[in-house]
This record gives structure tokens, sequence and C-alpha cells, in this order.
């Protein structure tokens, strides 16, 4: 294979699935988000199931405001991060990330601290499964 062409084509599939990564990683960490905050079934006296009430995982997100854009953000550095080969980026995001918001974490109920750990959680799983993907598919150029 021409030498210019494994370059742009490398470069393509990086750029397409860091955006990937980057912007589809939103609606996921909103399900989690969502599935985690759904009321969990309880067994009454009775024997029907009965709902109990939301913890507010979803409701929080008014307390934890630039959740959307941090999340971008973080998703982008993690991804950035592996594919430079610097697993320590990964550290250092989560690290900026927590400092950031410990003040508002402290601040506010369980529910806001609950969304932060599962929402960054799964943002940063997403990013690094995209990088893993990335990585292996920019590898098979070398291997051939």
């Amino acid at each position: 294979m021409n030498p210019l062409l494994s370059i742009v084509l490398k470069a393509a599939v990086i750029a397409v699935l860091g955006v990937v990564a980057t912007l589809a990683g939103s609606p996921l960490v909103r399900a989690v988000l969502r599935r985690a905050d759904a009321p969990e079934p309880v067994d009454d006296t009775a024997g029907e199931a009965e709902a109990t009430e939301s913890p507010g995982i979803e409701a929080a997100s008014a307390q934890l405001r630039g959740g959307h854009w941090i999340g971008l953000l973080e998703r982008l550095a993690i991804y950035v991060a592996i594919l430079a080969g610097f697993s320590e980026g990964i550290a250092v995001v989560l690290a900026i990330k927590g400092l950031a918001r410990y003040p508002e974490l402290k601040a506010t109920t369980s529910a806001a601290a609950e969304r932060f750990i599962i929402g960054t959680f799964s943002s940063v799983l997403f990013a690094a499964a995209w990088a893993g993907l990335a990585r292996w598919l920019t590898g098979l150029w070398c291997s051939a």
C-alpha cells in the first residue's frame, strides 16, 4: 500500500472514531443515568409490586451544570491520551474533573455525587473502548 495513503487512512480512522467517541457518548451516558435512576419495585404485604421513590439522579443534573460539555471534553481528552500512549492522562483528566467538581459535590445531595460517579465511569469506559478500537484498527496497517 502507498505510504501516503496509509497515513491518510489512519488519520481518517482516528478522526472518525474520535468524533464517535466524543459525541456518541452523551446519549449513552444519559441512558445509563436514566437506567440508574429507575425506581426499583418493592414487594408490599399484599404481594403487589410497587415502585419506590426515585433517588433523583436525573434531577441532580441541575446541580451539576455544564456536565454535557465537560463530558464531551473528558471523552476527547481520554481518547487522545490513550491513542498517544499516555495512559497517565486518564488519571490527570479524572483528577482535574474531580477537583473542579469537589465544591459542588460537597455542597449537594448524594444523588449529585452518584450522578457524577456513574456518568464519569460510563463516559470513561466509552471513550476508552473507542480508543482501543482505533489503536487496534490502525495497528492492522503495521502488521500488513
